[in-house]
């Protein structure tokens, strides 16, 4: 039941994102910033984690997730480091996940020999 449930989360997330897409005149990287922003947001007020806990991957694998993660982060840095904490917080929580993206789309570049459209 938790695969169901997070893919019904996350297919509700991904539905919402077209419909401001097809509805709206948002760039797709405008719309992109909004969701993890609004992880962020939501993680500030308290109400990302429960909402996590209950959904599961549906909830932390699109990018409201990682907006969480980095205000997380940042959240865990100020309590550590105090005011540097927001500077230094967001990267150290998320260099993972930002180096395997790098490094597997560098690969698939490769693999594959990506091409300009015309």
């Amino acid at each position: 039941m938790d695969y169901v449930k997070a893919f019904l989360v996350g297919g509700m997330i991904c539905a919402l994102v077209q419909i401001l897409m097809d509805k709206t005149k948002l760039m797709p990287g405008r719309i992109m910033v909004l969701l993890v922003v609004s992880g962020s947001v939501l993680g500030f007020l308290g109400l990302y984690q429960p909402f996590s806990e209950w959904a599961g991957a549906g909830a932390t694998v699109p990018l409201l997730g990682f907006g969480n993660l980095l205000w997380t982060g940042i959240q865990k840095a100020i309590g550590e480091d105090g005011f540097l904490g927001i500077f230094k917080g967001g990267f150290t929580s998320s260099a993972v996940g930002i180096s395997g993206a790098l490094i597997f789309g560098y690969l698939g570049s490769l693999i594959f020999k990506p091409k300009m459209k015309h």
